[in-house]
């Protein structure tokens, strides 16, 4: 007998973002099978930007920044109800959460169909040492250098959804 928990399972889902299956996290990552994941940018009162720095055991984009808190939507679950776990998981905060943007699947977000929220709190984030070694407050343009600076890691999906985010609405442009 095993004290191993079961493999993590995850929904798979079509190009639309549908469920079409169910399948280990680490068989959707190596066949690069489609799935879902939320993303939280948290923000204090002065618009500083939470960005985590990830924990040398995670096993994909180890000690790189990353969003304020991310993860996979477990099976049955919403992408608000995934972005509230994950918040509370890996910083230990609750707050009120805005859809901002959605991402269809493709090898920058890891095959992931991602939904990126906001949050502004004056709480102290509070973050999880399983999850996150390191963590602080950017301002925003510190955050753009930083991404933007190839000799700091950063995961794929952070740069894409932070490019994202701050790109001004077409009649801006």
């Amino acid at each position: 007998m095993t004290d191993d928990p079961a493999p993590e399972t995850l929904e798979v889902v079509d190009e639309s973002d549908r469920v079409i299956g169910l399948a280990p996290r680490a068989e959707i990552h190596r066949r690069r099978l489609r799935h879902r994941s939320a993303h939280v940018f948290v923000f204090d009162p002065a618009g500083r930007l939470f960005l985590q720095f990830r924990s040398p055991a995670k096993d994909q984009y180890p000690e790189h920044w990353d969003s304020s808190a991310a993860g996979h939507v477990d099976p049955g679950e919403s992408y608000l109800g995934c972005a509230r776990r994950e918040l509370k998981e890996e910083l230990g905060l609750e707050a009120e959460l805005t859809e901002v943007l959605r991402v269809p699947a493709q090898p920058r977000t890891g095959f992931e169909h991602t939904v990126l929220f906001g949050a502004v709190t004056a709480d102290e984030p509070r973050p999880n040492p399983d999850e996150i070694t390191d963590g602080r407050f950017f301002e925003i343009g510190e955050a753009r250098e930083m991404i933007d600076d190839p000799a700091v890691p950063t995961a794929p999906a952070l740069d894409l959804l932070f490019y994202l985010w701050r790109r001004p609405p077409a009649r801006d442009r």
